[in-house]
């Protein structure tokens, strides 16, 4: 119970010097509240822009490889001269690795033909892009069809003139009409459309979101471009025994067979994976966290000095009362707890103020943009464990000062 009313009591002692001195405490309290901002705000964005990440990277396959002319690992020095003159991956070399490949569960040949004009009427959807793939393209991205169906693998091997539409392009053409069963004009060709996407909205990769395009079969889009002019790649989804570096391994043996490539001769194709990625943004990201928690770390730390400022001149205000409850029979542990429970107070009154100015930012940026802000119970747990620390830190001194005064010379100081 003595405990309970020691902390009850500092409590007091606490709100009452926040209400006595608004201003002073509001300034000490503002390097506290500015870093605990800074530290869960950079945290809160980096989790942010991972999460819609590891999203767009589920729409194009966490366990799926990509065969394709060039490296996904660009950058600054990327050598683009080595991989210029390479062959792009052939439908002959799709059907090859399908016959061979024992550790793919799916695997699908696909270009996609950008800046495409689909129209129905007097309705256009400009700006489109057209994914052409072979059947299994339905398991390779995941689609999610709402309404209608996906073409079936006797309408993608024969070519058939049928689509399914991304929700935009739906909306965009068939404002007030069910879109299934109509006649597009898309490619030169009239088209059936087939079926309709799930709006999915768009992701933080490029070229993740199915809203804005329009799905074909490959041996129709053969028969109306040059495949070979769209940076076509085989995809495959990998089988849940078997790890991505197993199906690389594979993968890239079997191409260098298909290919003719001599072993003393670099593979002229690459194989890409989320992965690479991930990994890449994984460096930045955890730059980007240690910059913004270094800056909130200074900030804390002149936060913390203005709170062993109040605490100083609070031990100064009070120095009569303490000689008082000294002679008393105060403790030198009951006047130290004092201080140093006024001292966590504060500072946690600045960090959940710091708390709550990152929520109503989160609260704003999603009602503005609709993209959910991640504050994560971690960060909850950081602001209170950081906000006592400093507590503890910045109220040791005075509060040693104070439970070391003599009673009758701190009575006779009022």
């Amino acid at each position: 119970m003595l405990f309970f009313r020691l902390i009850l009591e500092s409590c007091q002692f606490a709100f009452s010097a926040l209400k006595d001195n608004r201003t002073r405490t509001l300034l000490s309290l503002l390097g506290v509240t500015i870093g605990i901002f800074t530290i869960i705000g950079v945290f809160s964005a980096v989790d942010t822009l991972r999460n819609n990440i590891e999203e767009s990277v589920k729409k194009i396959g966490s366990k799926t490889l990509y065969i394709e002319k060039w490296p996904w690992d660009g950058g600054p020095n990327f050598p683009w001269w080595k991989y210029l003159n390479r062959p792009e991956p052939t439908y002959n070399n799709y059907l090859d690795l399908k016959g061979r490949m024992t550790t793919a569960e799916y695997m699908a040949y696909m270009i996609n033909i950008g800046n495409t004009t689909i129209k129905y009427k007097n309705n256009s959807a400009q700006g489109s892009s057209v994914n052409a793939a072979t059947y299994e393209n339905l398991y390779i991205q995941n689609l999610n069809i709402v309404d209608g169906r996906y073409f079936a693998e006797s309408e993608s091997r024969g070519g058939a003139l049928v689509t399914v539409l991304g929700a935009n392009i739906a909306e965009g053409l068939f404002p007030n009409e069910e879109p299934v069963g109509k006649y597009i004009n898309m490619l030169g060709r009239k088209i059936q459309v087939i079926g309709v996407l799930k709006k999915e909205g768009n992701g933080v990769l490029i070229n993740t979101s199915p809203d804005d395009t329009a799905f074909i079969p490959f041996e129709l889009a053969r028969n109306l471009v040059n495949y070979d002019n769209f940076s076509p790649s085989i995809a495959m989804v990998i089988k849940s025994n078997y790890t991505l570096a197993e199906a690389e391994s594979e993968a890239k043996t079997l191409m260098r067979s298909i290919r003719r490539i001599s072993p003393q001769r670099e593979e002229n194709f690459s194989i890409n994976q989320t992965t690479m990625i991930t990994g890449a943004l994984d460096q930045l990201f955890g730059i980007i966290n240690l910059a913004g928690f270094s800056i909130g770390i200074f900030s804390i730390l002149v936060g913390g000095f203005g709170i062993a400022n109040i605490m100083f001149v609070s031990v100064k205000e009070r120095t009569h009362i303490i000689g008082i409850q000294k002679a008393l029979g105060a403790k030198n542990f009951f006047i130290l707890s004092q201080f140093l429970v006024e001292s966590i107070v504060l500072c946690l009154l600045g960090g959940g103020i710091g708390l709550v100015v990152v929520y109503f930012l989160a609260f704003l940026v999603q009602a503005a943009t609709g993209v959910a802000i991640v504050v994560s119970l971690k960060m909850v747990i950081l602001t209170v464990s950081l906000s006592t620390f400093i507590g503890l830190i910045s109220g040791i001194v005075p509060a040693l000062m104070a439970s070391r005064l003599d009673p009758v010379e701190a009575i006779r100081s009022k």
